[in-house]
Parts: C-alpha cells; structure tokens; sequence
C-alpha cells in the first residue's frame, strides 16, 4: 500500500505547508511538519530551513504512518489517523481511533468523522486554540472532505 502513503504525505505537506518556527507553536521549528525534535531523534544534523522533503517522507512513513499502522488501515481513514498522528502524537491518535471504533455493521465514514470529532474536542481545550485553533478546524474540515472524495 505504498501509493496510499504517498498520497497521504503528499496531502499532509498540504496541511503542515513548508518552513515554519511560530513562536506560540510548542513544537517550534518545523519542516514538512517534521519538528526539529523529531529530525534531531532520525539523525538529522542540519538547518531545519534545508530539512530534504525525501528525508521528511522517510521519517514520516516511520515515525507516524507506521506508527498508526497505515497500511493496514481503510482508505481515507488511513489519511484520518496520520495526519491526527503528526498533529498530536501517536497515543491520541490511537485513543481517537480506539473510540472510533465501527460498530458491527459500519463503514468507516461514521468513523472518520466519530475519530474527527474525538481530536476537534481535544484541541479546543488546548491553550493553544486561540492562536491556531481556526487553522486546526480547517485543516480537520479538509480531512474529512478528502476522507469523502
């Protein structure tokens, strides 16, 4: 299922944008959504500024998609759950999509949009919304459009 990881990142780099280092985000510099923590963690020594987007893919497909189990995930809900994975960590990730759960009989939209639900309610308690809470909500209003197409 490698095709539906790069569709994925390709879609994730849409959302996470390029170079960023907003002070109000605790994950700091950032590139392809890949903090500098994280690139620090897979060896990466350079200027986050020159992070190589192959370099990004590779430590996505490892630290996030395989983390959540991607491949093994519907599509569209696979994308759900990555994206949810780098924006808030493995361990929400799971938790939204352990309560997302289908009952007998579902399909995996209602657990898209259950699992999107679970993650808009955490981050509007987060002290963070006021400076990225419209960009979050946007951002989860594509997923779930992306999810339907």
């Amino acid at each position: 299922m490698r095709e539906n990881f790069d569709s994925a990142f390709a879609e994730l780099v849409k959302n996470e944008g390029d170079f960023v280092d907003n002070p109000a985000d605790p994950g700091g510099a950032t590139r392809y959504g890949i903090t500098e923590r994280v690139a620090r963690e897979n060896d990466y020594i350079g200027d986050m500024r020159d992070l190589p987007i192959e370099l990004a893919r590779t430590i996505a497909k490892k630290t996030y998609w395989d983390a959540i189990g991607g491949d093994d995930l519907p599509n569209g809900l696979d994308f759900t759950v990555f994206d949810a994975c780098y924006n808030s960590g493995e361990s929400r990730a799971k938790e939204w999509l352990a309560k997302a759960a289908p009952k007998e009989g579902e399909l995996a939209d209602p657990i898209i949009m259950r699992f999107s639900a679970y993650r808009l309610l955490f981050m509007c308690d987060l002290k963070t919304w006021p400076n990225f809470g419209r960009g979050w909500a946007r951002r989860i209003a594509n997923n779930l459009l992306h999810a339907t197409s």
